[in-house]
């Protein structure tokens, strides 16, 4: 009768007794650890993460955590916090918070004034050339009435009666005044 021999055990997988401790530190460290990960992260699923990350390197140094004179609690904890400070130096998280910060501003929409310019124009294309010449003066460049009277070689007066007349017929055509003004008589 031929015996089989014993399985050995594979380069990567540790001896039964150096996981059957691990799994000790971590059915009675892990909350913990998670929980303290989590406080300076604030994000459990990196936490998570990290406390997994410490156990791998429990795992490697089992025989000294075992046979060591300090608290595995406390070097946990030690091993935890040095992986957070290392992921928070880590060009990889100062791009990911880079590109996160980026994503997150609002891009500037100019629809809206886009849209409003071509409003505009339709509605000045609509005026007479010397009223749209008199509000472009005024209302455009900001030259004052004897400025713009000046410029066009018109009276104060005429400018002052022709903004007046463009004013009120954009404001007719956008629906600010009615088309007309009915006067009511009182008596």
């Amino acid at each position: 009768m031929k015996m089989n021999p014993a399985p050995k055990a594979s380069p990567s997988s540790p001896p039964p007794a150096q996981q059957l401790y691990v799994q000790g530190l971590m059915a009675q460290y892990r909350t913990a650890l998670v929980a303290y990960a989590e406080r300076l992260l604030l994000d459990r699923h990196l936490a998570e993460d990290i406390v997994q990350e410490a156990f791998i390197r429990a795992w490697h140094h089992a025989d000294k955590l075992r046979t060591g004179d300090g608290s595995v609690r406390n070097w946990l904890l030690k091993v935890t916090r040095n992986l957070v400070i290392d992921r928070a130096r880590s060009a990889a998280v100062r791009y990911e918070s880079a590109v996160e910060e980026l994503r997150d501003l609002p891009e500037p929409d100019h629809t809206d004034e886009v849209l409003a310019s071509q409003e505009v124009l339709m509605l000045l294309r609509g005026l007479s050339s010397e009223h749209r010449e008199v509000l472009v003066h005024v209302c455009l460049y900001g030259f004052t009435v004897r400025e713009t009277a000046r410029r066009l070689g018109i009276p104060q007066g005429t400018v002052k009666s022709r903004q007046h007349y463009a004013l009120n017929t954009l404001r007719r055509r956008v629906g600010l005044l009615p088309a007309h003004r009915v006067e009511v008589a009182t008596g």
